[in-house]
């Protein structure tokens, strides 16, 4: 891995907190249990700041708390302005926010515009109303197409499978109009033409401003706008849970006259910030939405979707780049959330579960690597797996929706591991969790990981301190060296430090430079197969 680095541009200005930060995403379900009732809740999170300050993290990231008949397990929110009683209460919430700020931490939410809850007020009046009426003009109502209405208004799919419009029953007991729901039925999507939306989003977001909160995660931040015609789209090469660029449920123009609203907003609160779900795939699309009057950051998903290859990985760097660079935007990156496959078990693909680790090991330091802010899934610091659960406790709308034929995400979500030897693991002092935690993560606890230097958690702690405390870290963007076939080595712009990845079945010898860390143990001196490390160039 020798050359000269290929520079690319860097940017120098002064950051914001959330420009370099390390997010960790905490999925409430499934991180602690405070109250021994088998779910995850504000009690457990506050319990565990001491295990999340001793990883280095500078802000949480809480997955919907917000009160939810809990449908989509929160993402049908019914009232955005208070905490689901199986979470807690804005007591909780409140004492959650003193201590995480005391500790240095930040807290931002998980914020749901496109759609609420069929059991928020606003739909149940809307139900109760006549159509045309201004209860139902705060979502999609739409007749049918047929001879009676008994045809959806157009061939749109559900996210989560089937169609995406549900027909009501009226007042007299005849059918009625449809509702478009994007996803599950129990989340009828809200009309975003109707300024009554805008206003009662602007009082959520300064309510919990106003709390305390330092910014929001922006669920579907690519949707909310529909075309006004409602035209049908092309079904021949649709998957769930995926969208593409082109795909007329999302990405709208109009988006971005909201964005720049909810942007009004946070200026009056500059220490606070906002990062869109995006699921767009060209880098124009993509930097639209981080103009600087629009949002903070953007999810960039990129290293997600891509395998274990050193020329797709560098791609995928380099396009992340090079789209906030467009507008001047912080670039972020990830391994894994909520709503996808783990990266232990994606790595293991035609490799097995050893190897699989080791690659999200190598994987981990490639993110810290890079200039921008790092998002961090729970559980990913103690190399989880997903978790092939038994069809009798699946829970994701998805497995339903799809007719039992897509197992949905609940692999990616089973409660974290803590200590002790057997299931619920420290969890819970409930054995009957909302999943069912595999017995054979009796080797990947935080307790037993803390304690072995070698382990992944281990990894984790040390990478981020060193990103933190090192100033060869610095440098708004990276420059390429040259490397073998299936290697990549780059360094930062500024402080130079370098991060050498080997994705082939073979050890291969480093840049010339002193040796900071590593994923896996040298072998003859040279970097191992599925390893990456980082070093100080001579």
């Amino acid at each position: 891995m020798r050359g000269s680095p290929v520079p690319a541009n860097d940017v120098a200005a002064p950051l914001k907190w959330w420009q370099d930060a390390i997010f960790y995403q905490i999925y409430p379900r499934s991180f602690a249990d405070g109250n021994g009732d088998g779910v995850g809740d504000l009690r457990g999170v506050a319990e565990k700041l001491g295990y999340l300050e001793l990883l280095g993290i500078d802000a949480l990231w809480l997955s919907p708390v917000m009160r939810s008949p809990m449908a989509d397990h929160g993402y049908d929110v019914s009232d955005p302005r208070d905490i689901d009683p199986l979470f807690g209460s804005l007591a909780a919430m409140d004492a959650l926010l003193v201590a995480a700020h005391e500790r240095g931490m930040k807290v931002t939410m998980d914020l749901v515009p496109n759609h609420t809850s069929d059991q928020h007020p606003w739909f149940v009046e809307a139900l109760n109303s006549a159509p045309g009426s201004p209860e139902r003009a705060r979502y999609i109502f739409r007749d049918g197409r047929g001879d009676h209405g008994e045809l959806p208004p157009n061939n749109w799919p559900s996210v989560f499978g089937g169609p995406a419009w549900h027909r009501v029953t009226e007042a007299d007991g005849s059918p009625g109009q449809w509702y478009l729901h994007l996803f599950a039925p129990e989340q009828p999507d809200l009309n975003w033409e109707n300024p009554e939306v805008f206003e009662d989003l602007e009082k959520t977001l300064r309510f919990w401003l106003d709390r305390g909160v330092d910014g929001f995660r922006i669920d579907v931040a690519h949707g909310m706008v529909k075309p006004s015609d409602l035209p049908d789209m092309d079904v021949s090469e649709v998957q769930l849970l995926v969208n593409r660029d082109g795909d007329p449920r999302f990405n709208n123009p109009g988006v971005h006259a909201i964005h720049r609203r909810i942007r009004t907003v946070m200026d009056e609160y500059p220490e606070a910030m906002t990062v869109g779900e995006l699921w767009v795939e060209s880098n124009d699309a993509f930097a639209e939405y981080l103009r600087p009057d629009e949002l903070h950051l953007g999810f960039n998903f990129r290293l997600v979707k891509t395998a274990f290859d050193a020329v797709e990985i560098r791609e995928a760097i380099e396009e992340s780049i090079n789209a906030v660079d467009l507008v001047g935007g912080t670039p972020t990156w990830t391994l894994s959330n909520h709503d996808v496959e783990r990266e232990v078990t994606r790595y293991a693909d035609g490799v097995g579960p050893g190897a699989g680790l080791e690659r999200a090991k190598a994987m981990i330091l490639v993110e810290l690597a890079l200039p921008g802010t790092s998002f961090v899934y729970n559980g990913a610091e103690l190399g989880l797996p997903n978790v092939d659960l038994p069809d009798e406790v699946l829970q994701d709308p998805t497995w339903e929706r799809s007719g039992h034929t897509e197992r949905g995400r609940d692999g990616c979500r089973v409660p974290l591991p803590w200590e002790g030897n057997r299931p619920p693991f420290g969890f819970s002092t409930n054995p009957r969790t909302w999943l069912p935690i595999p017995p054979e993560w009796a080797d990947r606890t935080a307790e037993g990981q803390l304690e072995n230097v070698h382990s992944t958690l281990s990894l984790y702690r040390e990478a981020i301190e060193m990103r933190k405390t090192r100033p060869e870290f610095s440098g708004r963007g990276v420059e390429w060296y040259g490397a073998p076939e299936g290697c990549l080595a780059f360094r930062r712009s500024e402080g130079h430090a370098v991060c050498a990845l080997n994705t082939t079945d073979t050890p291969v010898g480093f840049p010339p430079g002193e040796l900071l860390l590593c994923s896996a143990p040298l072998q003859d001196g040279k970097l191992a197969p599925n390893a990456a490390a980082w070093l100080i160039p001579d």
